[in-house]
C-alpha cells in the first residue's frame, strides 16, 4: 500500500501472494562480470555444455546473489515478510549474507519495503501447556500493516455514531462506558501493548493516535448490538518510542468470524475529527491457543467455545490471506490475571 488508504470500508482485494522463492541453483541473468580469476574460475571449463556455476568460488556466488537481491528489490510486486524469509532462507543463504555484512532490507521502485530482519519466537505457558507465537519488534517490522475492513460497527462516523468526536474517548482503560453512558464490560482482563512505527525503516511514530474497538464477551459491539453502552472503544497516543497501551477484556468469538480487534491509526490526535485523515484501518487476530484456553476456562465465554470450533484463521474472511503482521505475541496467563498481548504496527505516513 503506498500513501494513505482510501476511506472505503469495503473489504479490499486480497494482498498479493508471496513471491516464489528463488532457487539458488537456477540459471539467472548474470550480474556485471566479476573478477573470475580472483573467484577461482578455471577458464578450461568454458567449453559448450559445461555448467561451471558450482565451481567458480564464493566471490562469484556472492556476486550472483547480490544481483538477484537487487532485482527482487526493484520488482513491482510487494515482497511480504514471508517472501523475504523464503528469499534469504534457502540453503543457508541468510547466514552467508549476514556473515558478509550484507544489508537485510531494501526499498523497491514502488516504495514498498521488505522486513529488516527475521522474527523471533516468544514462548508462553497457557493452562500448563507451552505454546510459541511469532514475535515481532519495532526493530524488525517494516512492512505496512495490511488494510482491512472496519466492519459494520466502527462508530467513527462512517456508519452511524462517531465516538471520535466525544470528550473522554482518549483513555487507556476502555472497559467502562463514558460520557452519557454507564456500564462496565465483563470478561477476562487483558492488556494490549501496541507500537506504531513508520513503514520502510521501522522508526517510531510518536504522536500517532490509535483508535481501538472490539466486541464484548458476548460478541456484541457497543452502540450497535449493545446500543446502551459505548465501552470497549478508546484512543491512545503513541509516545516518543511509538508505544501505547490499553486495558480491556478478552473479546468473545461470535459466529462467522475469528476472534479479533479493530483499529485505525491517525497521524495525530488532532486528526481524529476527520476519518479521511486516517492512515490505515486494520485488525489484529487473537492467537488460536490463547483463544482455546480463555474460552474453555473462563466463565461467561461458553458461547465462544462452539463459535470458535466453527471457524479458523485459514477460512476467516479477513485473515485467510495471512496473519504474519497481525498476530500479536502473548505474555502472562489467563489464570494469573496478568495476560497481555503485544503487536508492532507499521504504517505509511
Amino acid at each position: 500500500m503506498a500513501g494513505r488508504a482510501p476511506p472505503s470500508r469495503a473489504r479490499p482485494a486480497p494482498r498479493p501472494a508471496d513471491m516464489t522463492p528463488i532457487d539458488p541453483t537456477a540459471t539467472a541473468p548474470r550480474p556485471p562480470t566479476p573478477d573470475l580469476a580472483a573467484a577461482g574460475h578455471d577458464p578450461g571449463h568454458d567449453e559448450p555444455g559445461h555448467d561451471d556455476r558450482h565451481d567458480r568460488g564464493l566471490l562469484f556466488d556472492l556476486s550472483v546473489l547480490a544481483a538477484r537481491r537487487v532485482e527482487a528489490a526493484a520488482a513491482p510486486v510487494r515482497l511480504h515478510r514471508r517472501g523475504a524469509l523464503k528469499l534469504l532462507g534457502g540453503a543457508g543463504l541468510g547466514l552467508v549474507l549476514a556473515a558478509c555484512g550484507s544489508s537485510s532490507s531494501s526499498s523497491g521502485a514502488s516504495g514498498a519495503s521488505t522486513t529488516a530482519a527475521t522474527a523471533g519466537a516468544t514462548t508462553s505457558t497457557l493452562g500448563g501447556t507451552t505454546s510459541s507465537t511469532v514475535a515481532s519488534t519495532s526493530g524488525t517490522v517494516t512492512d505496512a500493516i495490511p488494510e482491512e475492513t472496519g466492519g459494520p460497527y466502527p462508530a467513527d462516523g462512517t456508519n452511524g455514531p462517531d465516538v471520535l468526536t466525544e470528550s473522554g474517548i482518549v483513555r487507556e482503560d476502555i472497559t467502562t462506558s463514558f460520557g452519557d453512558y454507564s456500564g462496565t464490560a465483563e470478561g477476562l482482563p487483558l492488556g494490549v501493548d501496541l507500537t506504531v512505527v513508520h513503514a520502510g525503516d521501522g522508526s517510531p511514530f510518536p504522536g500517532a493516535a490509535l483508535y481501538l474497538w472490539h466486541a464484548n464477551r458476548d460478541g456484541q459491539y457497543s452502540l450497535y448490538t449493545a446500543p446502551d453502552q459505548n465501552y470497549l472503544r478508546g484512543v491512545q497516543v503513541a509516545g516518543d518510542d511509538g508505544t501505547l497501551s490499553f486495558s480491556t477484556i478478552f473479546p468473545g468469538c461470535y459466529d462467522g468470524r475469528w476472534p479479533h480487534m479493530h483499529f485505525e491509526v491517525y497521524p495525530s490526535v488532532g486528526d481524529l475529527t476527520s476519518v479521511d485523515d486516517r492512515l490505515v484501518t486494520s485488525q489484529l487476530a487473537m492467537p488460536e491457543d490463547l483463544c482455546a484456553e480463555v474460552y474453555g476456562s473462563t466463565a461467561g465465554y461458553e458461547a465462544s467455545v462452539s463459535n470458535l470450533a466453527r471457524t479458523s484463521l485459514a477460512t476467516d474472511m479477513v485473515f485467510s490471506d495471512g496473519v504474519d503482521l497481525q498476530l500479536p505475541t502473548v505474555s502472562g496467563t489467563p489464570a494469573g490475571g496478568d495476560l497481555r498481548i503485544a503487536l508492532t504496527i507499521a504504517v505509511n505516513g
